[in-house]
């Protein structure tokens, strides 16, 4: 019997599981995925936020606040990209100028440091690229960017090697209350365990009445973005947001930590847990309203885009509960749901303490080691890397420079990758200009031979996207001609 069961391998629940694993406990961390980080971490703004936006008093607010002061540490042990560069939230009337203030002082009531009014011509020493538009704007020194699946692969590795179970490609379907725990039904195999811990994202709520908790509905909200290539990076100096409205921060533009910018999200309420497809009308409003704050960026930069789910609930806060005994939920874990995250982890492990999970410290290990990637390396690193490896003198990715030898490592390694998408979080091949045009074939060849799978059943990034549809030869051999399908 497993002493808890973590269901969702997103930021919530790899951190929850890094923070079971300081202790002397039987864990199992499952996700559905067949990738750690593929749900809502996979795609967001990357952003670590302040904490002056939550209304005080909110789960939002204490646990922003909280996650924001450990993150710095969180990315130096588990060597995560983490810069904390400040942002901006930039007002174009006096009106806005109003909401700024505002904001500011719900900063001040939730504990942020750090944080300034300014005025226009500061903002343009310190921005020089906002539009002169821009009033002034609220200047929260705090935040930061990060790289969220890298965090999450980080904390899944670093509660592996601390003796945390993984399972992934593995449903929950069932779960089924006993006298001493649960028996949590997926379509593999039953696991019996005394607590869990629901951080199953978008479907926490179905996690949740399989528990017998009080119902709540998630509702997915979908959010578009757009990113260019490194040569736009410079563009923005500190993340600038707009004044926010009910349904968000509005469009943002940031630098990333690997030198690229981003633009987004768009915000829509949708109904499908699934829909990840982008639009001409989303990426056009994304665009339009991203020039209102910085207009000099190219649009032919744009590498790519993509969409990101967010689990939005009723009322606006992240639910931090327990359903039933023995069982805690961590749902609606929206933005700012990445900065909270480590405070979340810590508050569900504590209210299963407080249910009667032991505790008992053990020799625990927090630091997780990086290796240095092949494009980084010196000369005479890269040579002597070449000497141990032979793997490392061939290039797969030209774009990010990845050898051959860092993916077959990615894969090999603890929570190890298995799809091409899984592969690119972790090493940046398919991450450049071409998005994978060049490298594609090449990763799924490697995925086949050391994964010893068929060409044919090595996927994007989960078991329905499928790269290949069949072999040219066999649909030759049908119908004289290859079809349109």
């Amino acid at each position: 019997m497993y002493n808890v069961v973590v269901i969702g391998a997103g930021i919530v629940g790899a951190l929850t599981a890094r923070e079971l694993s300081k202790y002397n406990l039987n864990i199992l961390l499952l996700d559905k995925e067949m990738e750690v980080s593929n749900g809502t971490t996979k795609a967001n703004s990357a952003i670590v936020h302040a904490g002056y936006d939550p209304y005080v008093g909110s789960n939002k607010a204490r646990l922003n606040v909280e996650g924001n002061r450990m993150f710095g540490k969180l990315c130096h042990d588990l060597d995560v990209p983490f810069k904390k560069v400040g942002s901006l939230v930039v007002a174009f009337s006096e009106e806005e100028m109003l909401k700024v203030k505002e904001l500011y002082e719900r900063g001040a009531a939730n504990g942020v440091p750090d944080m300034d009014i300014i005025q226009k011509e500061r903002l343009k020493e310190i921005e020089p690229n906002i539009s002169n538009d821009a009033y002034g704007a609220l200047w929260a020194k705090t935040a930061g960017i990060t790289s969220p699946y890298e965090l999450c692969i980080a904390a899944c590795e670093n509660a592996a090697c601390n003796g945390a179970h993984i399972k992934l490609n593995t449903k929950v379907l069932k779960i089924d209350k006993l006298d001493d725990g649960f028996v949590v039904k997926t379509g593999k195999e039953d696991y019996k365990t005394q607590y869990i811990v629901n951080a199953a994202g978008l479907f926490a709520d179905e996690i949740n009445k399989m528990l017998g908790g009080e119902e709540f509905n998630i509702t997915p909200r979908k959010g578009e973005y757009c990113l260019f290539d490194r040569g736009q990076g410079d563009l923005a100096k500190h993340i600038l947001f707009q004044t926010p409205t009910k349904m968000g921060k509005g469009i943002l533009v940031t630098p990333t930590v690997h030198g690229n910018l981003i633009m987004g999200p768009s915000s829509e309420n949708i109904d499908d847990k699934y829909d990840l497809s982008t639009t001409d009308e989303g990426l056009a409003k994304v665009l339009a309203q991203g020039s209102r704050t910085i207009n000099k960026f190219s649009r032919r930069d744009i590498i790519t885009s993509f969409t990101g789910l967010r689990a939005s609930v009723e009322g606006g806060d992240f639910i931090i509960n327990s359903p039933t005994y023995g069982a805690v939920n961590a749902a609606g874990i929206d933005s700012p749901g990445l900065t909270a995250a480590p405070a979340i982890a810590k508050e569900l492990v504590s209210m299963l303490n407080q249910m009667g999970l032991k505790l008992e410290e053990k020799d625990f290990n927090p630091k997780r080691h990086k290796p240095k990637s092949f494009r980084d390396m010196t000369d005479e690193e890269k040579a002597e890397a070449i000497e141990k490896n032979p793997l490392y003198g061939r290039i797969i990715c030209r774009c990010e420079t990845v050898s051959e030898g860092e993916i077959v490592d990615a894969i090999k390694g603890p929570a190890g990758a298995r799809t091409v998408d899984g592969v690119k979080r972790r090493v940046r091949a398919g991450m450049g200009r071409c998005q994978g045009g060049f490298c594609m074939p090449r990763v799924v060849e490697i995925l086949s031979r050391e994964l010893n799978i068929p060409y044919m059943d090595v996927v994007k990034d989960n078991k329905d996207g499928y790269i290949f549809t069949g072999r040219l030869k066999d649909k030759l051999s049908k119908g004289g001609e290859a079809d349109d399908k």
